[in-house]
């Protein structure tokens, strides 16, 4: 796309009316384009609609009308979660309009270097960890995106002396075009997101954007122990940097054999950053989050004992295997942002006690076989609800569990709470209960954070 400033007296049409969309929105109006803000929720649901008016800027609720992109369109800034099949969209490809998310939009207005951070498991607790050792390294970062404030309006505010930290979405990415991350880290790739991108390449493809416009002054931090990470790391033009949770690195940021986080330099120094054991969080998958971030604070200049005090110290994110409290002796995690299997799995994996899941969401045509063996090892019984329940059901007693609960109302205050009652009851002492839904939300609720925060209600209510 060009310069946003070369949008002036344009037509720009913004298709989605959340933080993002709004953002972008006033931007643009500020910029001097004819905005026009659309989206499928009625004028009653969308109060954001009021503030864009007031300034000036046209909103059409409602639905997507014929008229609303035409030959007077000059570019279209979707909101990530809109898929391509929608009919805005699919007038501009016939038009030949120019279609991007937000962070391109972002990107060529941002004096700051952007640090890019996707993945499909960690982001957040990646990002946030970046931005803390950032902090402490006296970085003066700005932590914005899918966390944190909406990327447009941080992007116009930043310095040439801030560093903007970016947690990315393959549904971000997809719809960039030119966007260049000076450094820029890839966590990991599980099967996810199949129902928006259709397929693993297309899903594949939209996390590679990242690297897409690097250059050789550029770094790019991947994960040496997935097989998609090792395959980029020889096609990407700028520097590679790996991590490994499972073996040393000639190079890179690797937990030791006797259980450090250490980094290995070009000249074969060795330094020792922090022994696992004394991380704040739990998990070996938070621990390639640590080692991805130590990676990213070292290129941009924090100091090893920085880094180190921060991973002493930080005790996760909310509803990221969050612990919420222990009663009777069970102890209660919300862990409501594990939206696939391979985060569910992770999550149990960490745990040494039995497990009562708390599972189920939004049907994305996932079997959950893969859940199979963890659920015959290391889960005492389980509890389900929503769209998936009955696949759930399917693979807990095919994994030869006896306690199998399904949770059958619709109504999302009342799953939950039932869903704690039911896993309380089958708990014994040192046990976990753990809502972990290996589902998104979007069935039964607005966002994971509610569906979180209705689980923590529920298990005080206890």
């Amino acid at each position: 796309m060009k310069h946003p400033s070369e949008y002036r007296g344009k037509k720009v049409v913004v298709l989605g009316l959340a933080r993002s969309g709004v953002a972008a929105a006033k931007f643009f109006h500020e910029m001097g384009a004819d905005v026009t803000v659309n989206d499928r929720k009625t004028r009653e649901t969308s109060p954001e609609a009021d503030e864009l008016e007031a300034l000036g800027i046209s909103v059409v609720c409602g639905g997507h009308p014929p008229e609303l992109v035409g030959e007077d369109t000059a570019l279209i800034v979707k909101n990530p979660g809109i898929p391509y099949e929608a009919p805005p969209v699919v007038q501009a490809a016939e038009l030949g309009i120019e279609v991007v998310t937000e962070v391109e939009v972002a990107y060529h207005i941002c004096a700051a270097p952007m640090i890019g951070i996707t993945g499909s498991n960690g982001k957040t607790t990646t990002t946030t960890l970046i931005g803390l050792m950032f902090e402490a390294g006296k970085l003066n970062p700005i932590v914005a995106g899918n966390i944190g404030r909406a990327l447009t309006e941080a992007a116009a505010e930043a310095k040439p002396s801030d560093w903007m930290v970016v947690e990315l979405s393959s549904f971000q990415l997809k719809g960039t075009r030119e966007f260049r991350p000076k450094i820029a880290c890839l966590l990991n790739v599980y099967e996810t997101h199949l129902d928006y991108h259709g397929s693993m390449e297309d899903y594949v493809a939209s996390k590679a954007k990242l690297f897409a416009n690097q250059k050789q002054d550029d770094v790019a931090v991947l994960n040496a122990d997935v097989e998609v990470c090792r395959k980029l790391a020889g096609e990407v033009s700028s520097e590679v940097l790996l991590f490994s949770r499972q073996r040393e690195l000639d190079k890179g940021v690797y937990l030791s054999g006797d259980g450090v986080l250490t980094y290995r330099d070009a000249e074969g120094g060795t330094y020792p950053i922090l022994p696992a054991k004394e991380l704040g969080i739990r998990g070996s998958h938070n621990i390639e989050n640590a080692l991805a971030a130590s990676a990213i604070a070292l290129i941009a200049g924090v100091s090893v004992e920085a880094i180190a005090d921060v991973l002493r110290t930080f005790r996760g994110v909310e509803h990221r295997l969050e612990f919420v409290g222990e009663f009777g002796g069970v102890a209660y995690y919300n862990d409501s942002k594990a939206t696939n299997p391979a985060a569910t799995t992770k999550t149990v994996e960490s745990f040494e006690q039995k497990v009562i899941l708390i599972a189920g969401g939004l049907d994305r045509g996932s079997d959950y076989k893969e859940m199979l063996p963890l659920l015959a090892s290391r889960v005492k019984a389980v509890v389900t609800f929503g769209e998936t329940r009955e696949k759930i059901n399917r693979v807990a007693r095919e994994a030869g569990l006896a306690a199998v609960e399904t949770v059958d109302t619709a109504n999302s205050t009342e799953a939950i709470g039932e869903a704690v009652q039911a896993a309380s009851k089958l708990a014994g002492e040192g046990d976990i209960v753990l809502l972990s839904p290996a589902c998104a939300s979007w069935d039964m609720f607005a966002s994971y954070e509610e569906r979180g925060r209705m689980f923590k209600e529920s298990v005080h209510n206890l």
